[in-house]
Order: C-alpha cells, then sequence, then structure tokens
C-alpha cells in the first residue's frame, strides 16, 4: 500500500484480521467521570492478544502476504509491543519472526516476545542501533521486515480500534491516544475524520520524549536523542507517513510530565482494577491535567497496553 488508507482499505484490515485479533471492550467508571467533570470511555487494548494494539497493525501486514511470499519469515525492530505482536503474528500465519529489541527492554516483553516463538536478538539502547541490527538481520535470513509504525498497512491495521471505538460510542466530542512512532495516532485520526469529522483527535505525550509536539510547531519532523521517560513506548521519532496525517487531522498534542504519568497510571489501576502500562497512561494524563479543557464532553482514550514488570512499577 503506497497511499493513505481510505475507509475502505481501513475495513478491509478490519475484516483480514478478525480471525487472529479481539474486538476488545468499552469501559467507563463513575469515579473517574465524577474527578474529570466529564464522560470518560476507555477502549481496552490492554486487553488485546499480546496486550496491546500493536497486534492490529502486525496482523494486518502480516496477513496481507501471499503464503508463497513469507516463506523467509519477517523481522523488526521493537522495545516491547510492536514485537510481541510480530512474533504472535507471524507464528499464527505459520512463519518464523526474528525481532531486535534494546538491552533495556522490560523483561516481561523480551520474554513474551520468545514466548511466541522469535528469535530475540538484543542491541544497543538506541534507534540507530535497532536498524542497523534488523538490517544485518534481514540480509542473514531474507525476511521481511515489519515497520514499527511508518507504513500504511500497520497505520490501517491500528485504526481498527478507533473504528470499533467510534462505532460503539457513537457520541465521543474527542478521542485520545498516546503518540511515540504514531501509527495508532495516525489510525486514529483518519478512522475519526471519515467516520465523523466533528470528533477532535487530540494526542498525549511526554515532555522527555516530544518530539511531535515540537515537529508540529515546526512544521517538520524533529528527532529526538535518548529520550529518559517512564513511557517506553513512546520513545521513538515520529513516522513520516504518520507525521503527514497527523498534520492535516489531528487538532492538538499535550504534553505530560513523568510525575503525572504515573499518578493517571496508578489512578486507572486503582478505581478500574486494571492493569496498563506507563505508555498507556499518558492521554489520561492530559485529560486529568487539563479537566476545563473538556469539561462536559463526552471522551474516549484508547488504553494501548498493558504489558508491565510486576517487579518493577513506578508506585
Amino acid at each position: 500500500m503506497d497511499t493513505i488508507p481510505s475507509l475502505s482499505d481501513i475495513k478491509r484490515a478490519h475484516q483480514r484480521i478478525s480471525k487472529v485479533t479481539l474486538r476488545t471492550p468499552v469501559m467507563t467508571s463513575d469515579g473517574i467521570n465524577e474527578m474529570t467533570g466529564c464522560s470518560v470511555y476507555f477502549k481496552c487494548e490492554n486487553f488485546q492478544k499480546v496486550g496491546a494494539f500493536k497486534m492490529r497493525g502486525a496482523s494486518n501486514f502480516i496477513l496481507g502476504y501471499r503464503p508463497e511470499d513469507r516463506v523467509n519469515g519477517f523481522a523488526t525492530h521493537s522495545s516491547g509491543n510492536h514485537a510481541q505482536a510480530v512474533a504472535h503474528a507471524a507464528a499464527l500465519s505459520g512463519n518464523k519472526a526474528y525481532v531486535v529489541m534494546p538491552e533495556n527492554s522490560t523483561k516481561v516483553k523480551i520474554q513474551a516476545t520468545k514466548h511466541y516463538g522469535a528469535d530475540v536478538i538484543l542491541c544497543d539502547n538506541n534507534e540507530e542501533a535497532r536498524i542497523k541490527t534488523c538490517d544485518d538481520v534481514i540480509a542473514r535470513t531474507g525476511a521481511v521486515f515489519v515497520p514499527p509504525f511508518d507504513d500504511y498497512r500497520i497505520i490501517a491495521g491500528q485504526a481498527t480500534a478507533a473504528k470499533e471505538f467510534i462505532e460503539e460510542v457513537e457520541t465521543m466530542d474527542t478521542i485520545m491516544t498516546p503518540v511515540g512512532g504514531g501509527g495508532l495516532a495516525a489510525g486514529t485520526a483518519l478512522v475519526a475524520n471519515y467516520l465523523d469529522p466533528n470528533i477532535e483527535v487530540v494526542l498525549g505525550e511526554p515532555k522527555k520524549a516530544d518530539d511531535t509536539f515540537r515537529s508540529l510547531k515546526s512544521g517538520k519532523i524533529e528527532h529526538i536523542t535518548n529520550p529518559d521517560t517512564i513511557a517506553d513506548g513512546l520513545k521513538v521519532t515520529i513516522g513520516e507517513r504518520n507525521f503527514d496525517i497527523i498534520q492535516k487531522y489531528v487538532k492538538e498534542v499535550i504534553t505530560v510530565t513523568e510525575k503525572e504519568i504515573i499518578d493517571a497510571m496508578k489512578i486507572i489501576w486503582e478505581r478500574m482494577k486494571i492493569i496498563i502500562e506507563p505508555s498507556c497512561a499518558v492521554p489520561f494524563a492530559v485529560l486529568l491535567k487539563n479537566k476545563e479543557q473538556f469539561a462536559g464532553k463526552e471522551v474516549g482514550i484508547i488504553l494501548t497496553g498493558g504489558n508491565v514488570d510486576l517487579s518493577n512499577l513506578p508506585f
């Protein structure tokens, strides 16, 4: 796919992945509604297979290949959730997965990726090392590269989460996601524009990894070097295709501090009794920080993942 996904493309992606992904529930909390002064709906992708929305994009990409074109398997690089998604989707398609992960990836994510059958190759803790190591693996194996986010097939797959969300909660005024590489953010912005252009799309980003926030201000992609945030899934720089879509269809990006992320994560754990990871808490932190902006509105938040190291919680 070499053009921005249409609504038909997203519907086809949804149909393609339906046998290997879950239609995740939407949850609410009276206590959180009272706390925020608005009606909040949580799309629980932390309950998705592999514990994150990433299963959608990886499945759409991998299942889009004919069997004869995927005999050498698939390769990718990821700090965690995309790694697990590629490993699991490849296994379900009957193919091998090779996954390059930084040495500082959460242990639970490394173990889970291996559990899904992937060969895990560890590398230095930076984007350049991830890319080079993955290129070496592809040269050695002939595997097909699965982009973590900067790919229209990935974007179309991730868009299916927001498609389900909007179909279920037709009254939303705002839909919020975190933004890292931008696959989910771009997919959400696209499908919201297609299904209900009146829905405002707001993205959350850590202050310590604010490349998308700065990129929208400058009009060009601002790269980030060695970001130091607890939101490990959001440490990557926004992708080019993703940024183009976000520029067109996202209302704004709002940044939050590390303490605000941790506090938001804790509230979800305590009030909703569900496990979410730090990256997942970022848009809820945005809502808590800006209650007046969203007062009285119906706000949808995609809870992106629940893969945490229970021996190393931030609270």
